[in-house]
């Protein structure tokens, strides 16, 4: 059974409870939300830990931590990635279930915010172990995971090969006759079962797109604009693919090995094939390699942090010269460094707004899933295109009319859209 909602206090891993929890009381009080149902949305609604052994290669047993935490389920099911990191805690959890549930209501979809994973460095693991923890996993987790209860997806260090792992073992402890109703218990699968055309660019293309918006309306060209970008994995790769295909120009990057710069600028794709024959970016010959610490002070116009949260924070926000951030992570910007940016008069595309294109994607194959039915490449885009510019217009404006900040302005829709939805609704009894 899931445990009931503990006090959320102590200390906080990275600080992005911390960190989630002050934009929230911020976005709050600027729309002066009804005090009861402020006390709902500040805590989680279940969380589970399990604790479940597996068998290694050489024969010895192991016994690994999982979590999900379930935020709020007001305007449908939970959903919510999976990761695998050694940060992964129930602090860490609690504040990216939080960020899944602005997220989704900012988008308008039928969603409420999840989150969770395993506390494991998975390089440590064959993909015969990995497989082994993640099958056991979701047996530990059992009925606390659903096509139309919590629907987890990728998130960091795992991929369309974890949720087919997952997947079958779901659908393996439902009888016959119910497996093929479960199809959608998670998103981000493979093509051939049940994934959906685009779901793998999908986050990367969302943060393209926001970047592409906010230069629209800036009036600026993206052909021959810089770009920096930290994490290239998938949402760091497909946003510096897009990007670069508008004419921009990677001119650094930044993974755990170190940061590559080159200011002719670096072939998206040639350092791609690079990573996947080398297996990271160390050693790559065409660029140089720089000390992390100059990574965010590079010139650029475009900065795109992708990798974990509370990477910008005040001790190095002062050095950022980007015209703009683009946050591909959840929780990439801390509140103080955030302040320091909005004097320097540099726009933030906040999270759950600039990410969400992964989401609106999982939604997307949830609905074909669910539905029966297989839309093509260029069905996916075209949609997802059409509702992150609904989103991000209705930031701007929203910013505008109330003269706050982006972040803020996104916080308030959300919080609005659930609000609403509990004053109609009512509370049970």
């Amino acid at each position: 059974m899931i445990s009931e909602t503990i006090k959320q206090d102590g200390p906080v891993k990275q600080g992005m409870l911390a960190n989630v929890m002050r934009q929230f009381e911020h976005a709050a009080d600027s729309i002066e939300l009804n005090p009861n149902i402020r006390k709902i949305l500040s805590i989680t609604n279940n969380e589970l830990v399990v604790h479940f052994p597996v068998k290694m290669d050489s024969g010895e047993i192991e016994v690994f931590t999982g979590y999900r935490v379930q935020h709020n389920n007001a305007l449908g099911p939970y959903k919510g990635g999976l990761r695998y990191h050694p940060t992964v805690d129930l602090d860490a959890a609690r504040a990216l279930a939080m960020w899944m549930t602005w997220k989704t209501a900012l988008a308008g979809l039928p969603y409420g915010g999840a989150k969770g994973g395993i506390q494991i460095d998975p390089k440590k693991y064959s993909s015969a172990e990995l497989e082994r923890i993640t099958r056991r996993f979701t047996y530990a987790l059992g009925d606390n995971i659903g096509p139309e209860l919590d629907i987890p997806a990728p998130d960091v260090n795992t991929n369309s090969q974890t949720m087919a792992w997952i997947l079958d073992t779901y659908m393996s402890t439902r009888t016959p006759n119910e497996r093929s109703k479960n199809l959608h218990v998670v998103t981000g699968k493979p093509i051939g079962a049940g994934g959906s055309e685009g779901r793998d660019r999908a986050t990367g293309f969302g943060v393209f797109l926001t970047v592409k918006f906010w230069a629209e309306q800036e009036k600026l060209d993206l052909k021959g604009k810089t770009f920096i970008v930290q994490g290239f994995g998938n949402v760091g790769y497909w946003a510096s693919w897009f990007l670069e295909r508008e004419g921009a120009k990677l001119i650094a990057v930044q993974d755990v090995t170190g940061t590559y710069y080159n200011k002719e600028g670096i072939s998206v794709d040639a350092l791609n094939d690079y990573q996947k024959s080398a297996g990271s970016l160390e050693g790559y010959s065409n660029a140089t390699l720089m000390a992390n610490d100059k990574f965010f002070g590079t010139d650029c116009d475009i900065c795109i942090p992708a990798a974990l949260g509370n990477q910008i924070t005040a001790s190095n926000a002062h050095v950022i010269k980007a015209k703009v951030i683009a946050e591909g992570a959840n929780g990439p910007t801390d509140i103080d460094a955030e302040e320091v940016l909005l004097q320097k008069d540099i726009t933030i595309i906040p999270d759950i707004l600039c990410n969400s294109g992964g989401v609106i994607g999982s939604y997307f194959e949830w609905l074909q899933n669910r539905n029966g039915e297989i839309w093509t490449m260029e069905e996916v885009m075209e949609k997802l295109e059409k509702k992150l510019k609904t989103s991000f217009d209705r930031v701007m404006s929203v910013s505008q009319e109330r003269g706050v900040d982006t972040r803020t302005a996104a916080f308030m829709i959300a919080i609005e859209r659930l609000e609403q939805a509990y004053l109609q609704r009512g509370i049970f009894p």
